[in-house]
């Protein structure tokens, strides 16, 4: 079941690097499939922050070539009832708990199909109950990347679980939208997209009672000054330049742009 390439297995977690359990969980990929290319996306998402996750990996997963295989383990119902699930989706395997992290992959792609991790065959044989992406995730994504199908999981899933979404709402010479994320520069990321506002003429972005400058980049207003951009992820941002908007404002709030 060898691939002619070696297949690219990347992994996200809320692990953090200061313990042992993401080498633990790549020397399980390795010894299942030693010819693997091992990425890490993150291991600092906020524990237990299933959403937080889910925007990462959402913004992610289009800039690994077809055939990668995600590893994502931010599961804070480990060892309860909940699925484990292999979802495969725009060419790409996604190994994790069915708890809502692949909820922006469900959204963002084409089509899917998921599978409930049923087979024992494709995990260790002693598993602990709190330790999945070691016992259970890692080494089924190891098999993907040697080629194992899906299907050999287990059976498909019809309702996989989805977080509940910040939706953007449109009215007339307004969008309405709200932060998603915050990222290491205090940049607070929104869920209006550069698509909300194509052939819009903006007048302002409103947050926190202030009205924002909307800029094309961090350095077309003065260190310590506020304005509103979009980002890499192609997504409004709220951002202090030289600064931190997250401790300027807050990380909470109703955003507004207003455009003629």
């Amino acid at each position: 079941m060898d691939q002619e390439l070696p297949r690219v297995i990347v992994f996200l977690t809320d692990f953090g690097l200061k313990d042992h359990y993401v080498g633990v969980m790549k020397g399980v990929v390795l010894s299942i499939c030693p010819e693997a290319v091992l990425v890490d996306l993150t291991h600092e998402v906020d524990p237990q922050n299933i959403a937080q996750g889910a925007y990462l990996l959402g913004a992610s997963f289009r800039y690994f070539p077809e055939g990668s295989v995600f590893v994502a383990v931010v599961d804070p119902g480990v060892g309860t009832e909940r699925r484990g699930l292999c979802l495969v989706a725009e060419g790409r395997f996604f190994v994790g708990p069915d708890n809502g992290l692949f909820t922006l992959v469900y959204d963002r792609a084409q089509e899917f199909v998921a599978y409930e991790l049923q087979n024992q065959t494709y995990c260790l044989p002693q598993q602990s109950t709190t330790f999945h992406g070691r016992d259970i995730f890692a080494p089924v994504a190891a098999h993907l990347a040697r080629g194992l199908k899906p299907s050999a999981l287990g059976p498909q899933v019809a309702d996989p679980v989805r977080l509940p979404w910040p939706q953007v709402s449109l009215e007339p010479g307004r969008i309405r939208g709200a932060v998603i994320y915050v990222d290491r520069f205090g940049n607070l990321v929104t869920n209006i997209s550069q698509e909300h506002l194509q052939e819009k003429s903006i007048k302002a972005v409103c947050f926190a009672e202030k009205r924002l400058p909307f800029k094309r980049t961090y350095a077309e207003v003065a260190p310590g000054e506020p304005l509103a951009l979009i980002g890499s992820d192609g997504l409004l941002e709220i951002a202090v330049s030289m600064g931190s908007a997250a401790k300027f404002f807050g990380q909470e709030g109703e955003v507004l742009v207003e455009f003629d």
